[in-house]
């Protein structure tokens, strides 16, 4: 099954843009995925190709009309979930991204001005995601961090199939830190301990680095996984010396 990517924006020249170049490229290249570039502005209906309107209620900015985005999203077929960048959207996570990319593919609204009318969420099945806590000209930078996310992980994609296994956010921490050759440049060595061949070390090593760097550079993902590692099956609460 081909991961089938859908973008319904007012910029469809802005696709595949860097998803046309390195594993994302040649995968798309080789048919592991494929993307669509909708312009919402084909379904206008008046002479001018109007989108847009000033908000109800008064304001700056104008608002995408929910008549006309709803017309270009009906007018596709297909199971895949629709999915609107947005930062009043639920933050997107690696373990909804691997949830979509074991999925049929994704579309996705890119939105622009002041965003979309309310209602169009009222109306159709939309899933509204942000990709951080900012302010974008549009959604086709998230539509793209959000795909680039997703084919990585396709089947075939990345060299080795655990090559994602270790990565940050995949076990609730961020990843351990990497060194390679020189062995020593400008007076700073590789560890010790990764050039020691011991790969129970190793192992120990990574998963204590992981652990220290989530918990001084992330505190908010660090609780997290405390929180789901004190949790028994039962669902009772045990203390670890983490408490």
């Amino acid at each position: 099954m081909t991961f089938a990517a859908t973008v319904l924006t007012l910029y469809p020249d802005m696709f595949p843009g860097p998803l046309g170049h390195s594993i994302a490229g040649r995968a798309l290249a080789e048919g592991r995925w494929s993307l669509e570039a909708i312009n919402i502005r084909d379904f206008a209906t008046d002479r001018h190709r109007t989108v847009d309107d000033t908000p109800a209620g008064g304001g700056a900015g104008m608002v995408l009309r929910a008549d006309v985005v709803a017309s270009a999203l009906d007018s596709l077929g297909g199971t895949a979930p629709v999915l609107a960048m947005t930062p009043r959207g639920r933050p997107l996570s690696q373990a909804r991204v691997r949830e979509l990319a074991a999925g049929p593919g994704a579309t996705i609204l890119c939105g622009r001005f002041e965003g979309f009318d309310e209602r169009l969420f009222e109306a159709r099945s939309i899933e509204e995601v942000s990709i951080g806590d900012y302010v974008l000209s549009g959604g086709e930078m998230g539509a793209l961090v959000l795909l680039d996310a997703c084919v990585r992980l396709l089947p075939g994609v990345m060299g080795a199939a655990s090559s994602g296994d270790e990565e940050s956010f995949e076990s609730g921490l961020l990843e351990y830190p990497h060194y390679t050759r020189p062995q020593m440049w400008e007076g700073r060595t590789i560890p010790e301990v990764l050039r020691s061949g011991d790969h129970a070390r190793i192992a120990a090593w990574r998963k204590a680095q992981a652990e220290t760097d989530t918990r001084l550079r992330r505190p908010d993902l660090w609780e997290r996984h405390i929180g789901a590692r004190v949790q028994s099956p039962s669902g009772a609460q045990r203390r670890t010396k983490d408490e």
